[in-house]
C-alpha cells in the first residue's frame, strides 16, 4: 500500500494520541454522573428480530455515531425498510422519490447510472454503502438494504471529498440472532416480476448468517413500432453476510453483494427547440432502441467491519472493503425528425449514421476505513467524542465500445458488451486518498450542545490525459453546530459545513490546475417528537453556495460548468405514526437557485481563459424546481386490511449548458431566456393489502391517473425520461 503524505503523519499521530489522552483523562478527572454516557446498541433477542419503526428511524450512522435522526444537529431524511416495501420499491431511484428536493438527472454519452440532484446540487460522488464511498455509475437495488439515509448538506467532514446537496448512505441488511425468514413474489402490468427471499439462521449463541436474493424483470411500457422491442430492465442479485460475536465486544460481520444487470436502455424523447418542450411529432410511446441496444453490468462488493467495544461508552470501528464495478453499454438517443425503425438506425444521410453513446467501464476501489467513538464526563460536561481515518485507492478505466458495423444506412454502427474500441486513448485514473478527522460534540451547560469537527484529506492520482496528468489536493472540510434541546422530544440548531472535491475522474477535463470545488451550507433547523416519540417532524431553512462547479458530463470540454452558484430553501418533513393504525410519510422542498458567476474555462488548444455567456448570471440552474412534494400514507383497517396512498409533485425543470459562449436559450425570434423545460407533473399511487402474521397479500397501483409526465431530464437539455404510465403489481409474501 502506498504511503501517506508527509503532512498527515504527525497530524494523524497527534489526533490519535490527543483523543486516547482525552479518554483516559476523562476516565482518571471527574466523575461520571450518575447515569453514564453510552453508545446506543441494537440487540436482538433470540428468536425475534428487533420491533421495527415503520417510517421513522430511531437510529442512523449517518453521522459517523450511532444515534437517533432526532438528536444529529443537521436535516436527515430516513428511507425505512417498511416504506419500501408497502411501496412495491425495488430500486434506489424509486426509493429516493420519497426524498423531497431531490430530481433525477438523464445520461447520455456522459454520467450514466443513477444520478440525482439534491437541493439542485448533484449527489454522483455522494452515495455511500454503509459510510464508505459508492460511487461508480451503476444502477442499485434495494433488496438488500434495511433503510436509506439522506444527510442534507455539506458532509465532507465526515464522508471526504463531496458536493453541497448532501450525502446518501444505504445501509445494508445484517446478521442477527434468531432465524427467521421471507419470500416475496410479485407480478404486474408489462411483463413485470420480481421474486426475492430474505432468511437469517443463527448457527451458535454469538453467529449467525444472513441471505438475501432478488431477481427482477420490468418490460416497460414504451415500444418501438417497427421492431416491436422494448427497453427492459433485467436484474439479479444476492448479498451474504456472517456475523460472529453477535451482542458481545468484539462484533465480526463479513459480507459480499453480488448484482447483475442486463437491460435495454430508454433515452427518452427529444426536446422540440420551437416550443422548448417534449417533441409531440411522435408518440410519447416511441422508443428508438432496438434488442441490440444493451446495458450491462456487475457488481461485486466484499467487506469486512469488526467492532470492538471498550465500555458501554466506547467503541472502535473498522471497515474494510474491496470492490469491483464492470458496466458496458450501448443505448440509442431519440430523434426529433427520424421516426424508429427496426435497426435502430439514426442516419442524417445514407451514408452517415450516429452511433449513440457507449461505454465499457471498470472501476475498483480499496477501502480501509476506521472510526473511535468515546461518550465521556469532563470539566461537569458531557462529551461525545469522535476520531477516525481513512484510506481509498481507486482504479479508473473508461473507453468507448468498438464498432463492428459501418457508418452508413446499409452497414449501419453495430456495438458488442465489453469490446473496447481499438483505436484511441482509454480515459484511466488511479488515486490514494489518506484522511484523518475529529470532532466533539460537547454540552457545555445543561440542553446546550456545541459540535466542532474538521477533517484533512490529502489525495494523490495520476491520469492517462496528457493536459492534466497528475492530481495533488490537500483540503481541510469543517462542521460546526449548535444545538439547544427543550426537552427530550424536541431540538432546535444552527449549523454550518464545508465540503470540497477534485471530482476525481473528472479531472483530465481540466486544461491547467483549477481550484477544486469548494461548498459552504448554513442552516437553521428544528426537530420534534410527537406522541410520545412516534411522529418526527422537522423543519430547515439552509443557504448552500458553491464555487467552481464541475461539469460533470464525461462528453464536455468544459471543466467548470459555473463559477459559482447557490441555492435557498426551506424544507418540512413529517414521518412516523400518528395513531397505532395510521402512518405518515411526507416531505416537502422550496428551493430558490441561482448562477452568481458564469463559468471560466481554459481552451485546450488555444490556452485562452474563455467565459461563459453572461447572460446566464441570475438564471435558474439546471434540473432545480421551485418545489418538490412527497406524500405516503397507509391506514389499518379491522381484519388485517390495509389501504394506503400517496403523491408525488415537483415543479419544471431546465436543461441547458451554462458554460457556452453562445447565445442563451430561447424561443424562435425571442430574446428572453426559455431553455428546454420538463413541466410539472403530479403522480398518484395507491395500495391495499392484506396481511396476516405469517403471509400477507398486497395490490399496488402506481400513476393511478395514468399520467404522462417527465422524471428525468438530460441536464444539457437534448432530452427527457417519460416516467412510468399506470402499473398494477400484485405481491404474495410468507414469513417463516
Amino acid at each position: 500500500m502506498p504511503q501517506p503524505p508527509k503532512t498527515l503523519l504527525p497530524l494523524g499521530a497527534a489526533l490519535m494520541v490527543g483523543g486516547l489522552s482525552i479518554s483516559a483523562f476523562a476516565a482518571e478527572g471527574d466523575d461520571y454522573p450518575k447515569k453514564t454516557p453510552v453508545l446506543p446498541t441494537i440487540k436482538v433477542e433470540a428468536g425475534a428480530e428487533a420491533e421495527k419503526d415503520g417510517y421513522r428511524a430511531t437510529t442512523t450512522r449517518v453521522g459517523k455515531t450511532l444515534q437517533d435522526p432526532h438528536d444529529i444537529p443537521q436535516a436527515v431524511t430516513t428511507v425505512t425498510n417498511q416504506l419500501m416495501q408497502d411501496q412495491q420499491v425495488s430500486s434506489l431511484k424509486d426509493a429516493l422519490r420519497n426524498v423531497a428536493g431531490l430530481t433525477f438527472n438523464a445520461a447520455e454519452g456522459g454520467r450514466s447510472g443513477d444520478n440525482m440532484m439534491l437541493r439542485g446540487f448533484y449527489t454522483f460522488g455522494d452515495i455511500y454503502l454503509d459510510g464508505i464511498r459508492d460511487t461508480a455509475q451503476y444502477n442499485r437495488e434495494t433488496f438488500y438494504l434495511e433503510q436509506i439515509d439522506v444527510l442534507r448538506g455539506a458532509g465532507a467532514m465526515m464522508f471526504g471529498r463531496g458536493q453541497a446537496g448532501g450525502v446518501i448512505n444505504q445501509v445494508s441488511k445484517v446478521p442477527h440472532l434468531g432465524d427467521r425468514g421471507k419470500i416475496t413474489g410479485s407480478v404486474g402490468m408489462y411483463g413485470y416480476y420480481e421474486m426475492t427471499g430474505d432468511f437469517n439462521k443463527q448457527i451458535t449463541d454469538t453467529i449467525a448468517f444472513r441471505f438475501n436474493g432478488m431477481k427482477r424483470f420490468d418490460g416497460g411500457w414504451r415500444k418501438n413500432p417497427a421492431a416491436n422491442d422494448r427497453p427492459t430492465l433485467e436484474r439479479d442479485g444476492v448479498a451474504a453476510s456472517l456475523g460472529i460475536g453477535l451482542n458481545t465486544d468484539n462484533e465480526l460481520i463479513l459480507s459480499h453483494i453480488y448484482t447483475t444487470v442486463d437491460d435495454k436502455p430508454d433515452y427518452g424523447v427529444s426536446f422540440d427547440s420551437t416550443t422548448r418542450k417534449p417533441q409531440e411529432k411522435f408518440p410519447v410511446k416511441y422508443y428508438w432502441g432496438t434488442n441490440s441496444t444493451f446495458d450491462k453490468g456487475t457488481v461485486n462488493i466484499s467487506t469486512a467491519s469488526f467492532t470492538h467495544r471498550f465500555s458501554p461508552a466506547s467503541e472502535w470501528r473498522t471497515q474494510v472493503r474491496y470492490a469491483d464495478y464492470e458496466r458496458s453499454y450501448w443505448a440509442r438517443t431519440p430523434s426529433l425528425t427520424i421516426a424508429p425503425n427496426a435497426e435502430g438506425k439514426i442516419c442524417n444521410t445514407p451514408t452517415s449514421c450516429s452511433g449513440g453513446p457507449t461505454r465499457s467501464m471498470n472501476y475498483k476501489t480499496i477501502t480501509v476505513q476506521t472510526d473511535y467513538n468515546h461518550r465521556f464526563h469532563l470539566f461537569g460536561m458531557n462529551h461525545d467524542f469522535l476520531l477516525g481515518g481513512e484510506y481509498l485507492n481507486e482504479d479508473s478505466f473508461r473507453h468507448s465500445l468498438q464498432n463492428f458495423g459501418g457508418t452508413t444506412s446499409a452497414n449501419p454502427p453495430l456495438f458488442r458488451p465489453y469490446k473496447a474500441n481499438s483505436a484511441g486513448i482509454p480515459v484511466e485514473f488511479n488515486s490514494d486518498t489518506y484522511a484523518v478527522y475529529v470532532q466533539n460534540t460537547v454540552e457545555f451547560i445543561p440542553k446546550w450542545k456545541l459540535t466542532l469537527g474538521g477533517r484533512r484529506d490529502e489525495m494523490r492520482a495520476t491520469y492517462s490525459s496528457a493536459t492534466s496528468p497528475k492530481l495533488n489536493y490537500g483540503q481541510w472540510s469543517t462542521r460546526a453546530a449548535l444545538s439547544y434541546h427543550f426537552s427530550d422530544q424536541s431540538h432546535i440548531y444552527m449549523a454550518s459545513s464545508s465540503s470540497f472535491s477534485p471530482t476525481a475522474d473528472l479531472y483530465q477535463l481540466t486544461v491547467q490546475p483549477l481550484p477544486p470545488e469548494r461548498s459552504n451550507v448554513k442552516e437553521i433547523g428544528a426537530k420534534w417528537l410527537l406522541f410520545d416519540g412516534d411522529l418526527a417532524l422537522r423543519t430547515a431553512l439552509y443557504h448552500a453556495e458553491k464555487k467552481w462547479e464541475r461539469n460533470t458530463d464525461l462528453e464536455s470540454t468544459a471543466a467548470i460548468l459555473t463559477k459559482k452558484r447557490r441555492t435557498n430553501g426551506i424544507e418540512l418533513e413529517l414521518a412516523g405514526r400518528i395513531t397505532p393504525n395510521w402512518e405518515v410519510f411526507s416531505g416537502l422542498a422550496l428551493m430558490d437557485p441561482e448562477i452568481l458567476e458564469v463559468a471560466e474555462n481554459v481552451n485546450a488548444t488555444t490556452g485562452v481563459l474563455t467565459s461563459a455567456n453572461p447572460d446566464y448570471k441570475g438564471r435558474r440552474p439546471r434540473n432545480t424546481p421551485p418545489y418538490t412534494f412527497n406524500l405516503w400514507t397507509t391506514y389499518k383497517l379491522p381484519y388485517g386490511w390495509k389501504i394506503g396512498g400517496g403523491v408525488e409533485v415537483k415543479g419544471k425543470r431546465y436543461g441547458y449548458n451554462p458554460s457556452g459562449t453562445g447565445p442563451i436559450p430561447t424561443l424562435p425570434g425571442e430574446t428572453k431566456f426559455h431553455p428546454n423545460t420538463a413541466p410539472a407533473y403530479m403522480r398518484w399511487d395507491a395500495m391495499v393489502a392484506y396481511e396476516q402474521p405469517r403471509w400477507a397479500m398486497r395490490l399496488n397501483v402506481q400513476n393511478v391517473f395514468n399520467t404522462t409526465y417527465y422524471d428525468a431530464i438530460y441536464d444539457n437539455g437534448p432530452f427527457t425520461i417519460p416516467g412510468q404510465r399506470r402499473r398494477v403489481i400484485m405481491t404474495a409474501e410468507y414469513k417463516f
